[in-house]
């Protein structure tokens, strides 16, 4: 199958966060068309859309992943890659702890105990 621009675009995407997940990986063993559904139609319609930046997009998606509450290899994904943009641990913790409000105790203790897997998986020291 030929790439799409839309699929490139999505690539692109996920290399400029540097994303190292293995969820795409996986997908192409077993259902390789959802992982191209979630490069072209996530990474490069809705991740590369102007009006927000990559901060802020991964802030949301953090937050959206978290309340969940079912999304774990999703959000150690995105924890991952948000620390890859620059994202400071502090900051992602702040997002969880401040879900406690509005999503309940029990999304924020789960969200930080998932952080806590990838801060502990990670060689570069916190900032």
């Amino acid at each position: 199958m030929e790439e799409s621009e839309r699929y490139r675009k999505g690539l692109d995407r996920l290399r400029e966060m540097k994303n190292s997940s293995p969820i795409g990986a996986k997908l192409c063993e077993i259902a390789p068309d959802l992982n191209r559904y979630i490069k072209e139609f996530a990474f490069g319609d809705v991740h590369s859309r102007p009006g927000l930046g990559k901060r802020e997009r991964e802030l949301v998606i953090l937050s959206s992943l978290a309340t969940q509450g079912y999304a774990h290899e999703e959000l150690k994904s995105h924890i991952n890659m948000a620390l890859n943009i620059g994202i400071s641990r502090e900051e992602i913790l702040e997002v969880f702890i401040q879900l406690a409000v509005y999503a309940g105790f029990p999304v924020a203790v789960n969200a930080v105990f998932l952080a806590k897997e990838v801060f502990d998986r990670r060689t570069d020291p916190p900032v």
